[in-house]
């Protein structure tokens, strides 16, 4: 099962990500999206991104612009249905992304895989909605995409060794490393490091320290790069209530509930560094703090 030419659904933060990853290796990408303004600015920012790469001498001019001519986009769904690999990378929404591959499903050749880059959704569940459930994955990057080196492939129960292994081809094509988790809630990544985002959470809505002093202890105590706090605003708030809502209804373990001063946050439309504040104020020249 050889891959060659590659649909992306979704041009926002993951899609323009994993198009950018997936041309440079080399591969002709085909990206959609409902909006047109989304589409123009991932391509915007792929430029952008490649040009920073330049700057640093990871690539050269050449494959920037090489890069660029492999990638196309399109605001019709159906246009994908040629392509050899389609990545879903829509909104973290069951009810969406089912809808995506109902739409899309008429149009693909019988050979297509589908994949999905959800953080926490059932792949077994979403590839039981297709025709091919055989030729279903979870393909999950991590963000930022062309900077972080992880790929969670993820077997639904049907998924076939040679689905599996051509997955595991365009992971190792592109420079990144596999890791292959069970079908469960949140997988690997978003298992471990949700709680720990939630607990931080409650750390602060217990009153136990601030948005600072919880920050500055993970990054000095524990020698993590960013603090909870700021990571919960660089992922999306409204991304870790959804996953914390998925471990805590598909495992039913109250460990899982998600803080309420998250689900706060989200109501108010405080996202994060998308909407300008989330834990913290990004509207000025430096954050700060909101707690």
């Amino acid at each position: 099962m050889q891959v060659e030419r590659v649909g992306v659904v979704g041009a926002g933060q993951m899609g323009n990500g994993i198009a950018h990853v997936l041309a440079l290796a080399g591969y002709d990408v085909l990206m959609t999206d409902i909006s047109a303004d989304a589409l123009g600015a991932a391509m915007a920012l792929i430029d952008k991104n490649l040009t920073r790469q330049v700057s640093k001498g990871a690539i050269t001019e050449a494959q920037k612009n090489a890069t660029l001519a492999r990638i196309s986009t399109t605001g019709t769904l159906a246009d994908l249905g040629q392509t050899d690999l389609v990545i879903e990378a829509a909104t973290e929404r069951e009810t969406i992304k089912q809808a995506i591959f109902e739409d899309l499903l008429p149009h693909l050749k019988p050979t297509t895989i589908l994949t999905s880059n959800t953080s926490s959704i059932s792949i077994t569940r979403l590839a039981s909605r297709t025709d091919r459930p055989e030729k279903f994955m979870g393909f999950h990057f991590m963000n930022p995409v062309p900077v972080m080196q992880l790929v969670e492939l993820i077997r639904g129960i049907a998924t076939d060794d040679e689905t599996f292994s051509a997955c595991y081809e365009v992971v190792e094509r592109i420079g990144k490393t596999a890791a292959t988790a069970e079908d469960f809630p949140a997988f690997i990544v978003n298992r471990i490091l949700m709680p720990m985002i939630n607990e931080a959470i409650y750390t602060l809505y217990e009153g136990v320290g601030s948005v600072r002093s919880i920050d500055t202890s993970l990054k000095l105590g524990a020698n993590h790069p960013m603090g909870p706090l700021e990571l919960a605003d660089f992922i999306g708030l409204d991304t870790c209530l959804a996953i914390m809502n998925v471990l805590h209804e598909g495992l039913a373990d109250t460990k899982y509930r998600p803080c309420p001063l998250l689900t706060k946050y989200v109501e108010a439309g405080w996202l994060g560094r998308k909407t300008k504040r989330g834990f913290y104020d990004y509207r000025g020249e430096a954050p700060v703090p909101t707690r």
